[in-house]
């Protein structure tokens, strides 16, 4: 089989070429024998139902526009989902799952396969992830997000796009009025689907019934995060023959298959669970970061979250204290610029101080679901790194209700973080390591995560590096993720100049001017 590139055309040298001239319009046979066929994504889709394993046209006929060169298991992975319509996404976190996504979606919109794509993801990722990579890696095109009330969604359906974002909880809100409307779907983050009792799973599955000749293609690095009967709504929604067969048509029989009864209310997984999973979950594509051998050492990722009501008011009369500070003259100083940065910051990681010094616990909710979205996704072991003692106590507390999890801070003995620290490194438990970024001595090896989570940015470029460094360790297995979990606009600016090891010096004054100047009109 020849790709001709110039043309658009596959040459192939077959027995019975009149089975395929039949099958694919345009295609023909030349005087010396040769059977040319038009390299479309259609044509390649009849060709491999008859067995010949035609490459997909985007390797050959795409321009990758991006400022970043794919990666190989990107391009593969961008391929896979050009010639399956309904298909899963396994690759793990960090491995670059959007930009595959995307570039399949822009391809198959330059070729007419597809007009309006919804892309269906958690709330932290809608703008800062989605929004910002497809306006960096498709041509600059303008997605519209689909957030606020529900007439507000509605309205925004109307406006004339390709890509529309939507957070898993709002699509229940549009999914009527979607109908009809987009050629493609990506549900980034698929495993909350897994419980085929909940509304989002049967708000989904309507919708595809409704719209049956809609793509769609699931995306999550862990499939399976609880029980191997995850798989099975996964493997429903995209019509799995596995599933839809008269024996596992429904989740009880699907249980029945990977699933023993030990006791009355206690079911463990088969031994053969795991292999009857990767029958089900099919077709699929999956990487992992340890057969990605070109991904960079480390990869940086946002996640955006809103404040909480109570946490704009007490941010709204904190900036009003600074401002007011600023224009007496000399108060804010290099000096004491750190701290009253930090006074931000902690208010938008969801503490706050009364008259009398004592720290308040603020409601942070939004901020503390997308830590946990993280550890899902990302499956092993996580550090999560809390600047804040309060904050810290409270993430423990809700963190703990779901994984293992070990504290280690100031109040922490040696003795015990050194416990702590070789359990997470070599032993199963805890799962989650929570610590101030303080703690992290030079020298310490925690390999064993690749996955560090950044609740709230620090002002300190050395701990930030020396934090990150944990898992930059001689025998790290993976590229490491860090992920920078944001509110504001004075945060996104702490990460990116901690990223490129700039000094926080001048950028409260910087952020000041700004309120003013929008105050002022």
């Amino acid at each position: 089989m020849l790709v001709l590139e110039q043309t658009k055309e596959l040459a192939l040298k077959l027995r019975d070429p009149d089975k395929v001239t039949e099958m694919v319009s345009g295609s023909r046979v030349t005087a010396k024998g040769a059977t040319i066929v038009p390299h479309t994504v259609d044509a390649v889709h009849k060709l491999r139902g008859i067995g010949i394993n035609a490459p997909s046209p985007i390797l050959h006929h795409y321009g990758w526009p991006s400022k970043y060169t794919p990666y190989n298991h990107q391009r593969l992975t961008a391929a896979f989902l050009t010639v399956n319509p309904k298909a899963l996404v396994l690759n793990e976190i960090g491995t670059g799952k959007t930009q595959s996504a995307l570039w399949a979606a822009d391809y198959l919109i330059s070729v007419g396969e597809v007009s309006k794509v919804l892309i269906i993801s958690p709330l932290s990722t809608l703008e800062r992830v989605w929004g910002d990579a497809i306006r960096e890696e498709t041509n600059n095109r303008q997605p519209v997000i689909l957030t606020g009330t529900k007439e507000r969604r509605r309205k925004r359906l109307n406006v004339d796009a390709e890509y529309y974002i939507v957070n898993h909880e709002g699509f229940k809100l549009i999914c009527d009025d979607a109908i009809g409307k987009f050629d493609l779907v990506i549900v980034d983050e698929a495993a909350v689907l897994r419980n085929p009792s909940t509304t989002k799973f049967r708000a989904l599955y309507k919708w595809m019934s409704v719209n049956p000749d809609t793509r769609l293609w699931l995306m999550t690095g862990t499939p399976t995060p609880n029980l191997p009967t995850d798989a099975w709504s996964l493997a429903k929604l995209v019509g799995n023959p596995m599933v839809y067969g008269s024996n596992y048509r429904t989740f009880t029989s699907f249980k029945d298959l990977v699933m023993r009864r030990e006791r009355m209310y206690t079911w463990v997984p088969r031994a053969d669970s795991m292999d009857v999973v990767k029958h089900v979950l099919q077709p699929c594509v999956r990487y992992t970061r340890d057969e990605c051998f070109d991904l960079p050492d480390t990869v940086r990722q946002t996640r955006e979250v809103k404040m909480t009501p109570e946490q704009v008011k007490h941010y709204k009369s904190m900036m009003k204290t600074l401002i007011t500070e600023s224009e007496t003259e000399g108060t804010i100083t290099a000096v004491n610029e750190a701290i009253k940065i930090q006074k931000l910051v902690q208010i938008a990681c969801g503490v706050a101080y009364n008259d009398e010094g004592e720290s308040v616990q603020l409601d942070c909710t939004p901020r503390v679901a997308a830590t946990k979205e993280v550890i899902r996704e990302a499956g092993g072991k996580i550090i999560v790194f809390v600047p804040l003692t309060g904050t810290l106590h409270m993430l423990h507390k809700e963190l703990s209700k779901h994984w293992t999890v070990g504290v280690v801070n100031g109040s922490v003995s040696a003795s015990k973080r050194n416990v702590i620290f070789d359990n997470f490194q070599n032993a199963d438990d805890p799962k989650i390591l929570l610590a101030h970024p303080a703690t992290m001595a030079h020298g310490l090896t925690l390999t064993s995560a690749s996955t560090v989570v950044w609740y709230g940015p620090i002002t300190s470029n050395e701990q930030y590096v020396q934090a990150n460094g944990r898992i930059e360790r001689i025998g790290k297995k993976h590229s490491s993720n860090v992920v920078h979990i944001e509110a504001t606009q004075i945060e996104q600016r702490m990460y990116d100049r901690l990223a490129r090891k700039q000094k926080m010096q001048g950028l409260l004054l910087d952020m000041i001017r700004l309120e003013m100047e929008k105050s002022n009109g």
